[in-house]
């Protein structure tokens, strides 16, 4: 398999902006846990959320976890909590790394004690994508509003060859009451004319507007001006960690 798709390559081939990017980053460098979530197979989930990640600070490190009681035991034990875990999919399907029901459960357990979290998982919308964890899994209120940020992706195309793939909604959850997510869209994307809109400015995290526009104007440039390898985004990020 080749390179992964980096962050800027995503907003070179129009599946997000370079604004909702910029925020994006901005959100794992406060380690905002996160969904992405798509109705169909092959939608981009993964290659999204990868991107996303590789942005965040390289001293947060990434624990990809099975949702088995051994595993979630033994990070547990560490000396020091800390960093991202992440799961490959939630999913009913019988497909090893996919985690259901009590798996998931055991993975919400670590949140409390400083894990942040990233998983894939179908759904019809960034809303139900909540409602998969706590209607579905028995996630409660209380645990599924520590997923501060879902992201929905949409695929459009007759053949995986010529599919293109959007990034419809980033919504933000402020809270979950009897279940429901209870949030605003901060982008949604629109179809008329393919592009993207700010619907309302996040309030949870990327709270410095300047520091989250420099983000975004750094990804906008390297999209437009072709650097969009993994090493283009490396030394990106050095240069803006250095400067700030």
């Amino acid at each position: 398999m080749g390179q992964e798709v980096t962050i800027a390559e995503l907003v070179r081939n129009n599946t997000m902006s370079a604004d909702m990017a910029g925020l994006l980053w901005a959100a794992v460098d406060e380690k905002v846990s996160f969904l992405t979530a798509a109705v169909y197979r092959n939608s981009g989930k993964t290659t999204v959320a990868k991107a996303i990640l590789s942005l965040r600070p390289k001293n947060v490190s990434l624990h990809y976890v099975s949702g088995s009681p051994e595993v979630t035991e033994k990070l547990l034990g560490v000396e020091k909590h800390g960093g991202y875990l992440v799961a490959d999919e939630f999913s009913e399907a019988d497909v090893p790394g996919y985690l259901w029901g009590d798996q998931i459960k055991h993975v919400f357990k670590m949140l409390k004690i400083g894990y942040s979290l990233q998983a894939c998982l179908h759904a019809e919308n960034a809303k139900d994508a909540i409602l998969e964890l706590t209607n579905k899994n028995g996630i409660s209120d209380e645990e599924a509003c520590q997923i501060q940020l879902v992201i929905f992706i949409e695929m459009f195309g007759t053949t995986l060859g010529d599919a293109k793939r959007r990034v419809t909604e980033i919504y933000e959850v402020h809270r979950v009451e009897g279940g429901s997510p209870m949030g605003h869209l901060i982008f949604q994307w629109n179809k008329e004319d393919d592009s993207f809109e700010l619907v309302e400015e996040g309030h949870l995290f990327g709270r410095d507007k300047d520091n989250v526009k420099k983000r975004s104007e750094i990804l906008g440039y390297l999209a437009n001006t072709g650097k969009t390898s993994s090493e283009d985004i490396e030394k990106a990020l050095l240069d803006f960690s250095n400067q700030s």
